[in-house]
């Protein structure tokens, strides 16, 4: 007989029911979805899809966002005005 262990993590909540809702949905449990993740994990040695960052929060970018945010507060820049969608 194979032992089974608990795994306790934090989630917000609304992705909490959100889930569980796809996942009956798909006829599963959100532990046997968990399982079927971590089997994934242990057999390929990866996690299962990409992750990737969002380069929009990188270092540069944010360094280059506050001083843009900087000289607008100084009054020494402008507000870039988007043009408008017609």
């Amino acid at each position: 007989m194979t032992r089974t262990s608990n795994v306790n993590f934090r989630m917000n909540s609304a992705l909490k029911e959100e889930m569980k809702k796809v996942c009956e949905e798909m006829g599963l449990t959100m532990t046997s979805a968990f399982t079927l993740f971590a089997r994934k994990v242990v057999t390929e040695k990866r996690i299962p899809f990409e992750i990737t960052a969002d380069p929009f929060y990188s270092a540069g970018n944010m360094a280059h966002l506050r001083r843009g945010m900087a000289a607008l507060d100084s009054g020494k820049s402008t507000e870039h005005k988007l043009p408008s969608s017609k």
